[in-house]
């Protein structure tokens, strides 16, 4: 069976990145540069792009960061993805960042458990576990925003990665939420990157999961923002 050509955006946090696949080459770009996404993004998108030698109608369907993370940074990435898509009738398939880096821990460190918490400001963190099944990271529950000393405990079935800036900003205060029987492994991993949506992106295809531009929505999880959809959807 031919394989999906995928193209990947992700810029919900300071670090902002660009991927593609085949399924024989993959292609990165990426880098840290806060307040930089919106100058980045396309720049990285047409570098990725040729470097494959394909071009945006050649893709089967784009794979965006949908949040939870930066407000702005979620919103560029996504106009930016919604834009392309919208051009060539390419659909869109969110992945959550929390699901991105715990996808990160197992390709880096074998992970089958992550804890992930990214700082949401505000004495907040957004957060979520996530369990392995067949090679790929899956939300258990729902991802929350909450202020890291009410973070539920770690179930101990597992050894827990965690991931994600929320671990640097409190971190004894998450350690104390998971208690003592949980094995907890720290990782160095603080941002989801555009390369671990891919293989997320590429089951949601299978799935049936991908919408078309004007039905794509981002996941803030707070709800004080409202996102700015397309011309003509209500």
């Amino acid at each position: 069976m031919k394989s999906s050509r995928l193209l990947a955006i992700d810029s919900a946090t300071e670090y902002c990145s660009v991927a593609y696949t085949d399924g024989q080459q993959l292609i990165i770009r990426g880098q840290e540069a806060p307040r930089k996404h919106a100058d980045l993004l396309l720049p990285y998108v047409q570098e990725v792009l040729a470097e494959a030698q394909v071009t945006l109608a050649d893709l089967d369907a784009i794979v965006v960061g949908r949040g939870p993370g930066s407000f702005t940074g979620v919103r560029i990435a996504a106009g930016i993805a919604q834009g392309l898509a919208f051009s060539q009738n390419i659909p869109l398939i969110g992945v959550s960042s929390l699901e991105a880096m715990a996808q990160q821990a197992f390709r880096l460190h074998g992970a089958t458990a992550v804890a992930a918490a990214i700082d949401a400001r505000m004495g907040e963190v957004y957060f979520g576990t996530c369990v392995a099944e067949h090679g790929l990271m899956v939300m258990q529950g729902s991802e929350v925003v909450c202020a890291p000393n009410t973070v539920g405990a770690l179930s101990n079935a597992h050894e827990w990665y965690t991931v994600g800036t929320g671990f640097i900003t409190y971190p004894d205060i998450l350690a104390e939420r998971f208690g003592n029987e949980a094995v907890v492994r720290p990782t160095n991993i603080r941002f989801p990157h555009a390369e671990d949506m891919l293989p997320i992106g590429t089951q949601r295809l299978l799935n049936g999961k991908a919408v078309a531009a004007e039905d794509f929505d981002v996941h803030y999880v707070r709800n004080e923002v409202t996102w700015q959809k397309l011309p003509g959807r209500s």
